[in-house]
């Protein structure tokens, strides 16, 4: 059975970058190796695997890497950390008080 794996890279710039591919070790070295001029991790190598997570299903491997690109840098560190469960709480918008 194939595998799918989405990822998140950390940069020299301390951004994250989010991706989803079917090898991993190959991934990595393509931007590590910075094969390509255009990519959003060229200029901010070498660059770290922080996180990444299997799937059987790409189109589930798709939807969940999708998903982790609207995050905000709070949940990602979140779940970097394997602290899955402070998700909900930063989930919820704070409003000012009125």
């Amino acid at each position: 059975m194939k595998k799918y794996y989405v990822y998140i890279l950390l940069c020299t710039d301390n951004t994250y970058y989010t991706g989803v591919t079917d090898d991993l070790d190959t991934r990595f070295l393509y931007y590590q190796n910075g094969q390509n001029p255009n990519s959003y991790t060229y200029n901010k190598r070498p660059v770290e695997i922080v996180f990444y997570t299997e799937f059987n299903d790409i189109n589930q491997a798709i939807a969940f890497e999708k998903q982790l690109k609207g995050w905000s840098r709070a949940k990602k560190e979140a779940i970097i950390n394997g602290e899955w469960e402070k998700l909900p709480n930063l989930a919820k918008r704070k409003f000012p008080n009125r």
